[in-house]
C-alpha cells in the first residue's frame, strides 16, 4: 500500500521485483514498480581524524558540505603521494597496536598470564605487511571462510618471504544461527594453527569501535557474499575515504561501484545454480586476483618506498566512490525520488477528493 518501494542496491531491486511480482499480476518482473536507492554511509562516523585534516587542506575547508560534488573529489589528485602513503602507514600502525591490545585482553580472559599474553600480542601482525580486513555479521551467505578453503595455498601467501599477507577477522553470528557460530569457530581454529600464528587474528566482541578501527587501518577490505544474496553491504563503503581498497564479489553496492581501477573484483558477476560450484569459481578467482594483481601492486615500491600504482588506485577509489556512496547522496535520492513524489501524490489525491 506504499507509494514508493525500493531496494538498497540495483541487484537488490532486481531480486525484489522477482520475489514480489505476484502482487502485480500481468506484469513482467522488469515492470514491477520496485526501484532502488543504493545505501551510503555517514562519512564523519567512519573517517579517521588525520584523514579529515588531509582532506581539509587539499579539498577545501567546506569539503564535507560539498560531498556530492564531483569537483570536490577531483582535488584528490593534488594530494602528494608520499604524504598520502605515510598517512596510510600511520593509520595501519594504529590498527596494529589496537589489535595487539585486543588480543592481549582476549588471551588473559582465557587464562594466560599477563606476561605470556603480552609476549604473544607483540608478535601479532606487522605494519609493513599487506593487511586484509573482514568484519561483519557471520551469516552463511557472506562466506567468511572463503579465503580459508585452501589452507596450503593460504600458508604460502601468509608466510611468503617477500610479499606476505595478514588477515584480521571480526564479527558475530546471531545467537540462533548455529551455522554462523560454526563459522566463527572455524576461523578461530585457523588462528590457532601454527602456520598462521600472529598473521591471522580474530577480534572478539565485534562492535562499532572494532569496525571503525578496521575501516580506518586496513589496506584491503574483503567482502565475499554469494551473489545475489547481499542487499547492499555497506561495510566496504566505510573504508573508501580512509584509503582502503575493496576486494569483493560483484554483489550489492560493489556491482555498481567497481570500474576496474578503483578496487578489485572476485569473479565476473556470475550466478551459478549450484552454490558449491559458485564457491569453487570464487575461491579460484579470489586467490588468482590476490596473487597476480593485489600483491604485485602493493609491494612494487619506488626509491622512496612508495607503491605509486597502489596509491593511484586508492585515489581512484576515493575520487569515484566517495561522492556516490555517502549518506548525503542517499538522502538526496530518497528525498527527490521517493519522499517528495510520494508527498505530492498524497496531496494531489486529497485535494481532488470531494468534500
Amino acid at each position: 500500500m506504499s507509494r514508493f518501494r525500493n531496494g538498497v542496491s540495483a541487484i537488490h531491486a532486481r531480486v525484489s521485483r522477482s520475489m514480489w511480482r505476484e502482487i502485480w499480476p500481468g506484469r513482467s518482473a522488469d515492470e514491477v514498480p520496485i526501484h532502488h536507492v543504493t545505501n551510503g554511509v555517514h562519512a564523519v562516523s567512519w573517517l579517521a581524524v588525520p584523514m579529515t585534516e588531509l582532506y581539509r587542506r587539499y579539498l577545501g575547508e567546506d569539503w564535507l558540505q560539498q560531498m556530492c560534488d564531483p569537483h570536490t573529489w577531483a582535488a584528490v589528485d593534488r594530494i602528494d603521494d608520499v604524504e598520502f602513503w605515510e598517512q596510510q602507514q600511520i593509520l595501519k600502525a594504529h590498527l596494529v597496536e589496537y589489535v595487539r591490545r585486543c588480543v592481549h585482553g582476549q588471551e588473559q580472559l582465557r587464562g594466560a598470564s599477563p606476561s605470556s599474553a603480552d609476549r604473544g600480542a607483540k608478535r601479532d601482525l606487522d605494519p609493513s605487511v599487506l593487511t586484509i580486513g573482514f568484519a561483519r555479521r557471520f551469516a552463511i551467505y557472506k562466506r567468511a571462510d572463503l579465503l580459508l578453503q585452501d589452507l596450503d595455498r593460504l600458508d604460502r601467501l601468509v608466510n611468503h618471504t617477500q610479499r606476505p599477507i595478514q588477515i584480521i577477522y571480526a564479527g558475530k553470528a546471531h545467537p540462533a544461527d548455529g551455522r554462523g557460530k560454526e563459522l566463527v569457530k572455524k576461523i578461530f581454529q585457523v588462528t590457532r594453527d601454527r602456520r598462521f600464528a600472529g598473521r591471522i587474528v580474530f577480534i572478539e566482541n565485534h562492535d562499532i569501535n572494532v569496525s571503525r578501527h578496521l575501516a580506518q587501518g586496513v589496506d584491503v577490505w574483503l567482502n565475499t557474499p554469494l551473489r545475489p544474496m547481499e542487499a547492499c553491504g555497506t561495510s566496504g563503503q566505510k573504508t573508501v575515504l580512509n584509503g582502503g581498497l575493496n576486494f569483493s564479489t560483484l554483489d550489492g553496492w560493489w556491482a555498481e561501484a567497481y570500474d576496474g581501477t578503483n578496487g578489485f573484483a572476485i569473479g565476473c558477476g556470475g550466478e551459478h545454480s549450484d552454490p558449491k560450484r559458485q564457491d569453487e569459481f570464487d575461491v579460484k578467482a579470489l586467490y588468482d586476483v590476490l596473487e597476480n594483481e593485489i600483491l604485485p601492486l602493493f609491494y612494487n615500491r619506488d626509491e622512496h618506498g612508495v607503491p605509486r600504482g597502489w596509491v593511484a588506485r586508492q585515489k581512484n577509489a576515493i575520487r569515484t566512490l566517495a561522492r556516490s556512496f555517502c549518506a548525503d547522496r542517499m538522502m538526496m535520492d530518497y528525498t527527490l525520488r521517493c519522499y517528495l513524489p510520494a508527498a505530492g501524490g498524497w496531496t494531489a489525491s486529497h485535494l481532488s477528493a470531494p468534500c
